[in-house]
């Protein structure tokens, strides 16, 4: 062998032996690097992230359909922190956790298709519920009727009959019908979630809600039971209160608690990546005391995060922020 390939073989080594840790931003392809799995061989996982690349139904600016690979990409730098240092201390929960230990896998993006909302929520579905049969599900949106079916596949992988569901929001999303965008569309994923067979709106608790609503919105939440927390509450009660009480709601006289995060419930100012945002939301502070308490929870059983539409946000602050939060919330489920 000649001295080139001698120094070759050499460097080869070097490499595989001393940079074992992978980078950050090196293929970054899945959630914290996680192995990518089939969504019908999760027999030894205890979460899975699915992708739901899919706006078709947003209201206002596209985008969430990025949401799914800007999510992912960010969480790579956790990852990192964690191979190289042989695991973490989260300074805020004290909690120790090394994510490559973490039995977590990555499905991949559910197939959706842009022009058929219909198709789009069958897929949804179907593929949530297979996940949910084996282990606790988070889904990376896409807009926020995506959690309409996301919502139905939960209670159907686990035989659930009632399902509650905290939703973490600046927008209610209880419109009855628009007359551009019909019946079901991102404006009106929690009234499907309340109408359907697995929920009503007395096990629904929304937190973060502000902005302008329907004519005579409070006398509707008399009137269906709905527990409403709107960021006014949040001020003047804190957010350890509102979310406790709120999830405690949910779950109350339900098998499960599915969470939905849309991260238009963040104040822009924090995370400007988003198709339709708020002033006056949430800080980066109470977002993550959200999911530290959500993810504590016995009753709760599948999470999603929506709405991150990364091209509104150069600095790519709202997908980071969107990757720690779920990055929390699995640490806060499954770190021993």
């Amino acid at each position: 062998m000649s001295d080139r390939e001698l120094s070759r073989a050499q460097a080869f080594r070097n490499a595989h032996e001393g940079a074992n840790v992978e980078l950050a931003y090196a293929n970054p392809k899945t959630f914290l690097k996680a192995p990518s799995r089939d969504v019908t061989d999760l027999g030894d996982i205890d979460a899975t992230v699915l992708g739901a690349p899919f706006d078709a139904a947003a209201s206002n600016r596209p985008g969430a359909r990025y949401g799914p690979d800007a999510v992912r990409h960010a969480s790579g730098w956790w990852a990192y922190l964690s191979g190289y240092k042989g695991g973490l201390t989260n300074m805020n929960t004290a909690a120790q956790v090394d994510f490559s230990d973490l039995k977590l896998a990555d499905c991949g993006d559910i197939p959706v298709f842009p022009m058929d909302r219909e198709k789009t929520a069958e897929s949804i579905t179907a593929h949530v519920a297979t996940a949910a049969e084996q282990a606790f599900p988070v889904m990376i949106g896409g807009d926020h009727y995506c959690t309409y079916p996301a919502f139905r596949g939960f209670a159907e992988g686990t035989d659930a009959d009632d399902v509650g569901l905290v939703q973490i929001d600046a927008h209610t999303d209880t419109a009855e019908e628009s007359p551009v965008f019909g019946e079901q569309f991102h404006g009106s994923s929690t009234r499907l979630i309340a109408e359907s067979e697995y929920s009503d709106y007395e096990h629904v608790s929304q937190v973060g809600i502000r902005g302008y609503e329907s004519p005579n919105f409070f006398d509707f939440v008399e009137d269906t039971g709905l527990n409403l927390y709107t960021m006014r509450d949040v001020h003047e009660r804190g957010i350890t209160d509102v979310v406790t009480e709120a999830v405690e709601a949910a779950a109350a006289d339900t098998d499960a608690v599915y969470v939905t995060f849309d991260i238009d419930s963040v104040d822009p100012g924090v995370a400007p990546g988003t198709g339709t945002p708020e002033p006056d939301g949430l800080s980066a502070h109470q977002a993550l005391k959200v999911v530290e308490i959500l993810g504590t929870h016995d009753a709760v059983g599948a999470a999603d995060l929506m709405e991150i539409a990364p091209e509104y946000d150069p600095t790519k602050a709202t997908q980071t922020l969107g990757a720690y939060l779920l990055v929390t919330l699995v640490e806060r489920q499954f770190a021993e």
